[in-house]
């Protein structure tokens, strides 16, 4: 795997490890494709991981594919929906962080699913915060939504983390609604001025349209053409000329570490939502993805494909990072053309197992390579 430089190093392991070395973390979703890639950087930082989610649905998952299993202190196989045990398995544990990423995350599922989306989304997030509101010692939760959180007329303009909130889709409209739900929590049980008292820091983070090595999830552009190419097959494009702020996974999941690290020394002034983005100009099409991909890789040819009746998708969505910039210092180490290649490179490197694989670039990323 090449060692190309990155644009700009704003973490650093040694950093991130004198935070969480020795902490304990619990992280939900540990076994989705996010997930599976945070928990293998977090027990690299030397955190205790107890992990909180569904069984992976294929044998061919991030999550086996690395032994998750090995790779936690203890890995729970539970449901959001179940307050009572989620709220057990976190008080028990006593985290010093919590990660929630656990949500039912694809927007066409969520036009077959929509109660379910809802209910994992909205009041499954509802349930992490209850659990935090019972614990007694100090504790930092991220709480993950989506860029897909804002009311999009689709005009071109990034969003910025005050602009409003809504969603056409179930799952967008489920993230939009858990957003609400964190802000209520944040004012009424968890409000700035009385973090003496309650000691808890807790954010929501927006991030894009992520991609990575690992990711065989339906209706997704990388688990497409994959698949595709595994078969000998054209990749067929629904939506060619849509635009998504493309960003490598390792990106919003290193500015999550990063701003849960502040929050231990400033939890009041980083009690707050942001974005986390590519920058605004940084812009490909579906399409444009696509030829890069395959470029990198090596071979595989595609369509376009003309689809009636298909489910509303938006066809332009961009976010606005200045908060996290200005206030954190995040700024994207990776362009969209290198997180392409960067993700084209794991597919096509046969010759190691995906831990190996995922180690490789986790430790470039953040600066710490062998």
């Amino acid at each position: 795997m090449a060692n190309r430089p990155l644009m700009e190093k704003v973490v650093t392991a040694e950093y991130l490890r004198s935070v969480f070395d020795g902490k304990r973390v619990f992280l939900t979703g540990h076994t989705g494709f996010k997930g599976a890639w945070l928990l293998q950087i977090l027990q690299w930082l030397g955190a205790d991981v107890k992990g909180y989610s569904l069984a992976p649905e294929k044998n061919t998952d991030l999550y086996n594919q690395i032994y998750g299993d090995k790779r936690c202190y203890s890995s729970v196989i539970g449901d959001l929906r179940d307050l009572h045990k989620l709220q057990g398995e976190i008080v028990r544990f006593e985290p010093h962080f919590i990660f929630h990423l656990a949500a039912q995350s694809l927007v066409r599922r969520s036009y077959a699913q929509p109660a379910d989306t809802f209910m994992v989304n909205t009041q499954g997030t509802v349930h992490v915060l209850e659990a935090l509101r019972s614990l007694p010692e100090p504790c930092v939760a991220i709480m993950i939504t989506t860029d897909k959180v804002y009311e999009n007329p689709e005009r071109g303009t990034p969003f910025a983390e005050d602009d409003k909130l809504g969603g056409h889709d179930p799952y967008s409209a489920s993230k939009a609604a858990a957003e609400i739900a964190i802000a209520s929590y944040s004012r009424s049980f968890f409000h700035h001025s009385s973090y003496s008292n309650h000691k808890k820091a807790v954010a929501s983070v927006r991030a894009g349209n992520v991609i990575g090595g690992g990711d065989y999830s339906e209706d997704r552009i990388i688990p497409d053409i994959v698949r595709a190419l595994e078969f000998g097959e054209t990749v067929g494009l629904r939506n060619p000329a849509s635009i998504r702020p493309w960003q490598h996974v390792l990106e919003p999941l290193g500015a999550y570490l990063m701003l849960a690290a502040k929050m231990t020394e400033y939890p009041v002034k980083y009690s707050t939502t942001f974005n986390f983005g590519p920058n605004a100009d940084d812009m490909l099409t579906v399409e444009e993805l696509t030829k890069i991909f395959l470029q990198r890789f090596g071979t595989g040819s595609y369509e376009n494909l003309s689809i009636e009746n298909a489910p509303h998708e938006a066809k332009l969505l961009l976010l606005d990072s200045n908060k996290a910039q200005s206030m954190l210092g995040w700024v994207p180490q990776m362009n969209a053309r290198m997180a392409i290649e960067w993700t084209a490179d794991w597919y096509a490197n046969k010759g190691e197992g995906a831990y190996e694989k995922c180690m490789a670039q986790i430790k470039q990323y953040f600066g710490e390579l062998s």
